[in-house]
This record gives C-alpha cells, structure tokens and sequence, in this order.
C-alpha cells in the first residue's frame, strides 16, 4: 500500500499508463482516466484523510445474445465494456463505510449480517449480503473506508448493481484473501446479495460478466459450476463498432416488470414437474401448449418460454459464428434475438406505463437510421435504460449523430470490449 498523495504524483508522472491502456483498451482515454482517478484519490483525502489506499476497478457489461436466459439456467453470451466503477479503499476495524459519489452510504459492521427487510433494494443490503456469504463460504472478511466513482450509467442495463457487487467481493478478496477468491465464486455472491438481502431475482450473467471480463461464453446448466469460455474475438477485425444508445428511461419502479419474466417462466416449468425451463423438454413442451394454456390462463408465459427455448439455440450459433469469423450470421443472429424479445419476451416496455416506450422508439430510429450498416436490439433487462447496435466503423459517426438528435448529446456510447473482470488497479 501507499499513500494516496504519493499515488497521484504516480498517476501524473505516467506509471499507470499501462495500467489504464490494459483496462480502457482505448490509448484516446488514458488521460481522461489519469484526472478521473486523480480527482477520486483526492475525494478519498478530503473525506477519509492521506491514508495508504489500494485501487480497484470493476467493469459494467453488455449483453450480446441470450436476453433472460440466466435465470433459467440457460446460456449467454456477454462482454465486459470499458465503462467502469472504481474504488479507492483502506482497511478499518469493525465495519464496511463507502462513499458512492455522492451517495453516502449508512456504514455496516461486520459483526451483524442478518439480512435486514427495511435494507431491500439498498446499497447496504448489497454490502451485507456479499460480507455474509463470504463470511459463510469462509473466506476472510473485514471492514474498510471506500470512496467509489462510476461511470457505468445508473438504470442503462450495463448492470452498475452488478458492478457494485463485484466491487465489494472484489476489494474483500484484495484486502482479506490475496486476491485469490475466483471470479466466478465473486458473481455468486454478487447474485446471492441481489436475490436475498437486496430482493430482485435475478440470474448470474450481470455479475459473472462484471467479474470475469472479456467476451465470455456462459452455460448455466448448473449453477453452481457454470461453463464459462472466452471468446477470443476481435470486433475490430470485422470492422464494426459497438453502440449501447440511453434512451433516459430509468429502470425505478420496475422490478416487478422484470420479476414477472422468470415467475411466468417457471410457471410453465412447474407444469412439468421442474424448477426451471432449462430442464424441460422443448419438444414435449410444444405438445403440451394447448394443455399449459388452459391451465395457467397466460399466454404471455407461453410466448416467453418459446422466447427462452430458441434464445438458448441462438447463443450456440452465435459463439460458432464467432469462432469460424462468420460476422454476418453473428448480425443475424443478434437481429433475431432482439426480435424475439420484442415479440415473444415482451421487455420493451411496461404495461405498466404503456405511454412510455422509449425503448421501442430507440429501436424504430435506429432502423430507420442504420439501414444496411448495421443491427440494433434491446440491451439488457429492457423495459427502459439502453438499446445496443453493432454498426459499420465508417458510419457509428453518422449513426452517432443521428441518433443523438433524439435523444441527447453523449447518449450514444461506442465502447470497447474490456479483457479483465473485477481487478486490483494499484
């Protein structure tokens, strides 16, 4: 450790520039990074004082193709992007007190981590979830002082939850365990914290993403131990670029929206005596449709079940498109997920607020806009926050542009896939 004045003389005289070239990928945002982490270390000074101070960083993600299909423990294909949390952080006795921004975060010791109701959807539920879990799978655990900043964007569905879980069981693993806790187990514990303490269901894609880095392969069949691969792609070489557009839709208020997607299909699940559509026949499910209409009076959870049975295919493809560099089928591909989404899945928008499709608005554009120069889908969860587009190289300027007159200057993001998950940066 060092102390964080010494750390920003490091910063300013270019030691990490390696450092931040790994991580942002993008030579263009080093400098941008180095003020970025300058201001951070000083936030950490004014508010907790000169201490000797570790950095970690955790990435936002972005889904490719397997749009709700975790919770069924079905398969995904995901990318960690270049949009990042950082943490600036110290030990402590007794308890976990983190500064978010500026969202001051009440502190948690460590010596109560019952799961507390009044805590449900907060960043304290969050905190004592993941120091619980570590605590039960028996891995060190301890307190420290944090100052976080992050510019994955709050609400888009480039998962800042999922980001700021990894970043609790990322610090604990760099403080207490030698950093040697293994991503994949970090994600659990993310999702654990999500699901228990924090009470939105939710699979494990956001946080395995988050964790592990890179283009990522994941078959959730067991859950416990999912296969996870790499991608070894380079979306340069196709020449085109990845665009995650903010539709400034947020996602508050809608977490029974997204609860209702695995409660239908499980529902269908249930019907054959299983917990999750992973394990369902899809054969026999198509039997037996006139059957499960009549008896759970849902259509929509029959669509959705459709929705999940081909996603599961298309990530397959998807990966091999990938593999033999076949981008064109890999276009087709992400075009017919985010049409089945749309159609069969339903997470464009709420029937809740029915006036308010801001997703389905961004899409329409974007297909006016891209033509034959590239592909756009919903992004994420859905039901608001972003909408994802791969686009030819030579025309994400215009695409930019266009798309920007309708919703904002900057809130089309090109992004880079970043190769490491949670890491210590310093």
């Amino acid at each position: 450790m060092k102390k964080a004045s010494l750390i920003i003389e490091d910063i300013k005289n270019n030691q990490l520039n390696s450092t931040f070239e790994t991580i942002y990928v993008d030579t263009n945002l080093i400098e941008g990074q180095k003020e970025r982490y300058i201001q951070a270390l000083h936030k950490y000074i004014e508010v907790y004082g000169d201490q000797e101070v570790e950095i970690y960083s955790t990435p936002g993600r972005s889904e490719v193709c397997g749009n709700h299909t975790d919770h069924q423990h079905g398969e995904v294909l995901a990318a960690a992007i270049n949009l990042d949390m950082i943490a600036v952080v110290s030990k402590k006795d007794k308890g976990v007190k983190v500064l978010s921004d500026d969202y001051d975060i009440r502190e948690i010791p460590i010596y109560d981590l019952e799961m507390k109701e009044n805590e449900k959807e907060s960043s304290e539920g969050l905190i004592r979830g993941v120091l619980a879990k570590y605590q039960d799978l028996g891995y060190q655990i301890g307190g420290f002082n944090a100052y976080m900043t992050s510019d994955v964007l709050q609400g888009s569905g480039l998962s800042s939850s999922a980001a700021f879980e990894v970043m609790i069981g990322t610090i604990l693993s760099g403080l207490y365990n030698e950093m040697k806790i293994d991503p994949v187990v970090i994600g659990q514990v993310g999702q654990y914290a999500e699901n228990v303490y924090f009470g939105k269901p939710c699979g494990l894609m956001d946080q395995c993403a988050c964790s592990v880095g890179s283009l990522i392969h994941i078959d959730f069949k067991d859950p416990q131990q999912p296969f996870v691969e790499k991608i070894n792609v380079d979306f340069k070489e196709f020449k085109h670029s990845l665009c995650i557009v903010d539709v400034h839709a947020s996602h508050a208020d809608l977490t029974q929206d997204y609860a209702s997607i695995p409660y239908e299909m499980k529902e269908v699940a249930h019907y054959f005596n299983k917990e999750f559509l992973r394990d369902v026949d899809e054969q026999e499910f198509y039997q037996h449709i006139p059957q499960i209409r009549e008896t759970l009076q849902n259509d929509r959870a029959v669509l959705r079940a459709i929705h999940l049975f081909a996603e599961n295919k298309r990530v397959e493809k998807i990966v091999s498109a990938l593999n033999n560099k076949d981008f064109e089928t890999f276009k087709m591909i992400i075009s017919e997920s985010g049409n089945s989404s749309f159609q069969y899945l339903q997470n464009i928008y709420s029937n809740q607020y029915t006036t308010k499709q801001a997703v389905s608005l961004a899409l329409a554009l974007s297909k006016d806009i891209l033509k034959n120069h590239g592909v756009c889908r919903v992004h994420g969860g859905g039901f608001a926050g972003t909408i994802q587009a791969f686009v030819e190289d030579d025309y994400v300027d215009t695409y930019k542009q266009q798309i920007e007159k309708y919703f904002g200057k900057d809130s089309c993001h090109v992004l880079k896939v970043r190769g490491v998950g949670g890491t210590k940066v310093y």
